[in-house]
């Protein structure tokens, strides 16, 4: 028992010491953390002051005792550190001493190492630079634009599925009021994405400022930090590789002496020389003349201009007296003439500020302008120019295929010349016509002749419906317009077909006008209809939706041009004054209600749906119009003539012609572009066909590129000619001869 007091009163002993040093300590740190938060808060004050003055133009950083560049800043720094390793070693001295004191005391202990952990835990985590701390935006909907929101209350949803709706907008008058009055509004900022103003704290704003001078954001942060080596050479005794020194290190290469000695041998023979630098002459004539140099420059012999006279006595503000002209000398000088009077007379003044203006200053100086302007002082010598430079630079053929060169197959069945000749919109079929008052259906693979419709006179056009539903096909000759059904689509086409070319006793009323220049009629023989016009046909075009059709008559004056619609079984004329004699017309094929008719000299464009207004007159420069055809784009124009020229026009640019093509020494029969390939084709009297390369770039600045590519020849001479078509899908061209075949040209 005396033993068990004798250990109880030592610790008793031993304990009161050990709680006075844990008072002391405690004392100790709360005296150190007022005095911290006193300087914070001092430091705060001064900051805050000077944030929120907002003005940027006197503040200088390095001046404010609490900004990052300031001396004191980098103290507070040390001194921090040096709190923080003096309140750890007194947490851990704490945490020694705590297993002596009581329960009571250990427990308040732990509550404020506790609340200091939680106080350190949080300044780390302000400073810390990871995403993960980011608060998460209100707005969750994500990469979505806005503008999808522009017309609801609402901009999207919060992380509960509610919407987040759009506050009112404030007046802008009472938004400037109170951004005036609001000290802080130069640090906010409107987050659209979120509908909300955010405001910059203090650290953001210091960031942004120590940004905007090139600084680096954090304060800690050392540009020129000391360079520190990695690798340690004092101590090194082994190299970096172990691999032994090759040989040629040390044996000179004996192909480097080889080829030493082949460029010695070079140079001294003389193949390989060397250019001496020109050496620029150090002097050179200070008063000396351009034209007296003799150094010879290799642009044009350059002419110097005169140099005036040098002023003299007579120039002087005060010359002499024996300078100044008497008034029988100034009377003598209006006598004479202009060119022989003396361009200045001396004058005398007293001093420089009486001088006046020059009076002929202006003229003088137009005049001199004049000179320069219309009197070039170069010498221009004749310049030995080789022909074939002169060649416009053109693509290579190879390059611009595929186009047709060579005949692949003959159609022969007509009796007569062919006149004419039709490509189905497939590709599969095609028509032609003869003057032995045959029309003939032909399958384009392999040869094979259709169908064959027998008429009493020569045929002197056809053209096949654009339209792929719609298998009709127009056959003009003599004063008849006939369409034919070529029973080549489904039965339901067919049988459309059959209503459309049935005519009924109920017919509409035409005008007097139409009623005097066609009139519609069944035809018995083939079970189609038939127009029968005033005057021979020469020309047929379709419109490019297939439910029109235009008919020229060259001999019907002022009434040539009239305009069928077949599901009305309507004729209607033109409300156009023609001038001249009409040869062929066209539709737009992009444009409504534009019409192009060309007569023997001149080709007009005309607006149908404005009552015929006139839009466009080109002006072909040619004899006599025989044939015309515009380009898929509806832009490009090409007229060929009866003296073997070709027009290219380009309609946006110009009511001129771009390019004049002399290509055929007689008349040109026909021209023709294709549907989908840069390719435009022309034939003539003299038994050939040209291709040309005809590319229209979308950019309005470059112009059209024309390369004559192959001139097709096979028919005989006989005739020539006298139509040819493209195939609407293949680089393939069809010539219609007056040897009375068709061939086909491929590539």
């Amino acid at each position: 028992m005396t033993k068990k007091k004798s250990e109880a009163a030592n610790e008793d002993q031993t304990k009161e010491p050990n709680r006075k040093i844990v008072s002391l300590v405690k004392s100790q740190k709360e005296e150190q953390k007022v005095s911290a938060k006193k300087a914070k808060s001092s430091k705060e004050e001064e900051e805050d002051l000077l944030l929120d003055s907002g003005i940027d133009s006197d503040y200088d950083g390095d001046s404010l005792s609490g900004s990052l560049n300031s001396d004191d800043f980098d103290a507070g720094i040390f001194d921090d550190s040096e709190e923080d390793d003096g309140s750890n070693r007194d947490t851990q001295d704490g945490d020694d001493e705590g297993e002596l004191v009581d329960s009571e005391n250990g427990e308040e202990e732990d509550g404020s190492d506790d609340d200091d952990e939680g106080s350190e835990q949080g300044e780390v985590a302000e400073e810390s630079d990871s995403s993960e701390d980011e608060v998460a935006p209100r707005n969750t909907v994500g990469d979505v634009p806005l503008e999808w929101y522009k017309d609801e209350k609402h901009i999207g949803y919060d992380i509960t599925g509610k919407k987040i709706t759009k506050k009112e907008k404030q007046d802008k008058l009472d938004s400037f009021l109170a951004t005036m009055d609001d000290s802080k509004n130069w640090r906010k900022v409107y987050d659209e994405y979120n509908d909300e103003e955010v405001e910059l704290t203090k650290e953001e704003s210091k960031l942004i400022r120590r940004m905007l001078k090139g600084e680096a954001p954090h304060a800690d942060f050392d540009p020129y930090a000391p360079y520190f080596d990695w690798f340690k050479w004092d101590d090194a005794i082994h190299p970096l590789s172990s691999a032994p020194e090759p040989k040629r290190r040390f044996i000179p290469s004996k192909w480097e002496a080889k080829k030493v000695v082949k460029l010695v041998r070079a140079i001294r023979k003389g193949l390989i020389k060397f250019d001496k630098p020109e050496e620029e002459p150090n002097v050179y004539l200070l008063w000396g003349d351009d034209s007296t140099s003799d150094q010879k420059s290799k642009h044009l012999t350059y002419i110097p201009p005169p140099k005036l006279k040098l002023p003299g006595h007579e120039e002087s503000y005060n010359p002499s007296l024996e300078y100044i002209p008497t008034e029988e000398e100034k009377a003598s000088y209006e006598l004479m003439y202009e060119e022989d009077r003396p361009k200045f007379i001396p004058k005398r003044f007293t001093s420089l500020r009486s001088i006046p203006a020059y009076e002929n200053a202006l003229k003088e100086s137009f005049d001199r302008c004049l000179d320069l302007y219309l009197c070039p002082r170069v010498r221009k010598k004749r310049i030995n120019i080789d022909p074939e430079s002169l060649k416009p630079k053109l693509p290579s053929r190879k390059d611009l295929r595929p186009y047709p060169n060579s005949c692949y197959l003959e159609y022969k069945g007509h009796t007569g010349p062919v006149t004419s000749i039709s490509t189905e919109l497939s590709g599969q079929w095609i028509a032609s016509g003869s003057t032995d008052g045959s029309v003939r259906i032909w399958e384009v693979e392999t040869g094979r002749c259709l169908k064959v419709w027998q008429f009493d006179e020569a045929v002197k056009c056809v053209a096949w419906n654009p339209l792929p539903d719609s298998p009709i096909l127009a056959v003009a000759m003599g004063i008849d317009l006939v369409f034919l059904n070529t029973e080549l689509g489904t039965e339901e086409e067919q049988q459309r077909i059959e209503e459309l070319l049935r005519l009924d006793n109920n017919l509409p009323e035409l005008d007097e006008a139409a009623a005097a220049i066609a009139k519609w009629l069944p035809d018995k023989k083939y079970g189609g209809i038939k127009i029968s016009h005033f005057k021979n046909l020469s020309y047929v075009d379709w419109h490019p939706r297939g439910d029109y059709i235009s008919a020229v008559m060259p001999g019907g004056e002022t009434r040539g041009v009239v305009i069928h619609q077949l599901s009305a079984h309507s004729t209607k004329r033109l409300p156009i004054k023609m001038r001249g004699l009409p040869v062929c017309t066209l539709f737009h094929p992009n444009r409504r209600g534009i019409f192009i008719i060309a007569t023997k000299k001149y080709v007009r464009v005309y607006n149908l749906h404005k009552n015929g207004e006139p839009i466009k007159k080109l002006e072909t420069g040619l004899r006599e119009i025989s044939s015309m055809a515009i380009h898929p784009g509806g832009d490009n124009l090409v007229v060929g003539s009866k003296e073997g020229k070709m027009c290219w026009f380009d309609m946006d640019l110009s009511s001129k012609p771009y390019k004049i093509l002399k290509n055929h020494p007689k008349d040109i029969t026909n021209v023709g572009f294709h549907r989908s390939y840069p390719l435009f084709a022309s034939c003539s009297e003299d038994s050939t066909a040209y291709v040309f390369h005809g590319k229209v770039y979308s950019d309005l600045n470059e112009n059209p590129l024309i390369v004559p590519l192959e001139i097709l020849s096979g028919h005989s001479s006989k005739g020539g000619v006298l139509d040819c078509k493209f195939h609407p899908r293949q680089p393939w061209l069809f010539t219609a001869g007056g040897d009375s075949v068709i061939k086909l040209y491929c590539h």
